[in-house]
């Protein structure tokens, strides 16, 4: 099958990119591992990360069947080196035409930042093929809805204040996947028992499902 086509569709199946942004190189491997383990088939790790390349090309070797990403790329240069690291789906926090022309030169993903209409028409524009609400706890679900009245040509994945109780509300307002962090990757800072963050890994994708299943 076509690569990006099969990344895309490990999107739309699970409904989750997971978001790993957190203070370690060690932590950040570890909880992507416990989170694959779980049924995470697409994630991206921020590059905020210290040494963030390494984990992605780590991942990408590792794991052939799971879309590795990279967040937080805000120019050009960053975006090639995350390609050349191993990533295959690029993340922006706002709309980035250098970030999105690099990643379809090499048909990684994109998912652009946005916040506005005009921001979401102009990412389209720009050839993103996700964009992305954010931060979507300021507004919520109804906001989807209202933004995709006019233009529900758009991919929209909210990231921030979704949790498995809510996800249902996002997914029904029209959204074809979201964004989960902290939920997810924070469950095992506690007591370092990462099968915590595979059973939150578990738990958010099921209510992802049975989120769809009921609307159907």
């Amino acid at each position: 099958m076509w690569r990006k086509l099969d990344n895309l569709n490990k999107i739309a199946d699970t409904g989750i990119v997971l978001i790993i942004r957190l203070d370690s190189e060690k932590e950040a491997l570890e909880v992507a591992e416990a989170a694959i383990e779980g049924g995470i088939k697409a994630l991206e790790i921020t590059m905020s990360v210290p040494n963030a390349l390494n984990v992605i090309n780590t991942l990408s070797q590792k794991y052939k069947d799971v879309l590795i990403g990279a967040g937080t790329i805000l120019d050009g240069e960053t975006a090639r080196a995350a390609i050349l690291a191993g990533a295959e789906l690029l993340v922006s926090p706002q709309l980035n035409p250098e970030m999105i022309k690099m990643a379809n030169r090499y048909q990684a993903i994109t998912i652009s930042g946005t916040f506005t209409p005009k921001e979401v028409l102009e990412s389209l524009e720009a050839g993103a093929d996700i964009v992305k609400l954010f931060p979507a706890e300021s507004v919520g679900p109804q906001y989807i809805k209202a933004v995709r009245a006019p233009l529900s040509q758009a991919a929209i994945a909210p990231t921030g204040g979704v949790t498995p109780q809510n996800v249902h509300e996002w997914l029904q307002a029209g959204c074809v996947a979201v964004g989960v962090g902290s939920y997810i990757t924070k469950a095992a800072q506690k007591d370092g028992d990462y099968r915590k963050v595979t059973a939150a890994a578990k738990e958010f994708l099921q209510a992802v499902a049975s989120a769809r299943k009921s609307s159907i």
